[in-house]
């Protein structure tokens, strides 16, 4: 593993993060090993869309380093709970799986708190390149299975809720009472009116 690109693509991470954590080191590195496989640069990563399986550091870590983001509709977000990505190149179709391996040793990071910033990422750096990608990742080949709606660029179509009128963006209301529904006004609602 390059060292120095490691460490910047750490760095990186940890300015867009807002901390240095595990979380991050080891998000870096599936970034990393993601791209890899699919022999993408990531500073070409147009054609590249990334599938998260959690809201936490490593998501923010992938997207610092491949550039992807959900509102370029290049990362996807799936609530899994896993520390995995799935690095999909759009120009090929080819994907790629990477988790982190459940039956790896307990992985720490020294937080000494009398460490400056640059020295706890350079120390990340020593410790976390030496362990070889295989050694606590989990790489597979996959199939991704996409609609046009989900792609990036503009949307593909445009609706209103035939209940409280929002805009609905590619297909992706709810066919209910013969018309078409946002999912809150179909029930899946997250929120609920503070006057409720």
């Amino acid at each position: 593993m390059n060292k120095a690109f490691f460490r910047d693509m750490l760095t990186k991470s940890v300015k867009f993060h807002g901390n240095l954590c595990l979380g991050l080191v080891l998000g870096v590195r599936v970034a990393l090993a993601g791209l890899n496989e699919l022999k993408i640069s990531h500073e070409k990563a147009r054609d590249l869309i990334v599938f998260t399986e959690i809201d936490r550091c490593l998501t923010d870590a992938i997207q610092a380093v491949t550039g992807c983001s959900l509102g370029r509709r290049t990362l996807k977000f799936r609530d899994y709970g896993k520390f995995a990505a799935t690095f999909l190149d759009v120009s090929s179709e080819r994907a790629v799986r990477i988790s982190i391996r459940s039956d790896i040793p307990e992985l720490t990071l020294n937080q000494n708190s009398e460490m400056d910033l640059e020295s706890k990422i350079s120390q990340a750096v020593e410790e976390y390149s030496k362990i070889e990608d295989n050694s606590f990742l989990r790489i597979e080949s996959v199939k991704v299975s996409m609609s046009e709606y989900d792609l990036p660029g503009r949307p593909k179509s445009k609706i209103s809720c035939g209940s409280c009128g929002e805009r609905i963006f590619d297909n992706k209301g709810v066919s209910a009472e013969g018309r078409i529904l946002c999912k809150a006004c179909s029930g899946e609602r997250y929120y609920r009116s503070a006057g409720e």
